[in-house]
């Protein structure tokens, strides 16, 4: 007996929203074994969940996937690795201590963070819901950002 079924990994968040759908088909041995998978989603991190860690000196790393020139007009002290580059340059991403992948408005960092967890099995990446564009909301209305 065949089975047409559709997985979806869908991410939320209050700023972006994606989801991406496989389909198989399944005998029904496998079909059971797929009881046993769980989806995550993507992990998120909010721009005061960020200060707080600042403040508090919480191990931590940024990865700031804007380019080049979006990074000099304004960024939070973050490794810049475009993302374009993002595979490339996954040797400058630390695998020990939580990640901040964060853009502009949290969609790129979205794609980095996939992309990331798909070909390396990173699991310490979290989103900045919002990227730059919340922090200057939140914290410094004065940035540039482009």
């Amino acid at each position: 007996m065949q089975f047409r079924l559709f997985y979806y990994k869908v991410y939320v968040s209050k700023f972006n929203y994606w989801k991406v759908e496989l389909s198989a088909r399944l005998n029904f041995s496998e079909l059971k074994l797929l009881s046993l998978i769980k989806l995550q989603a993507m992990k998120e991190i909010t721009v005061e969940q960020l200060k707080q860690k600042m403040d508090n000196n919480e191990p931590f790393q940024i990865i700031d996937v804007r380019e080049d020139f979006e990074y000099e007009m304004s960024n939070l002290n973050g490794v810049n690795i475009p993302l374009a580059g993002i595979l490339l340059e996954a040797e400058k991403i630390s695998k020990d201590i939580p990640v901040v992948v964060q853009c502009r408005s949290g969609k790129r960092s979205a794609m980095a963070i996939m992309q990331l967890e798909h070909h390396f099995g990173l699991e310490n990446l979290y989103n900045l819901q919002g990227g730059i564009m919340a922090w200057k909301e939140a914290y410094d209305p004065s940035m540039q950002v482009y």
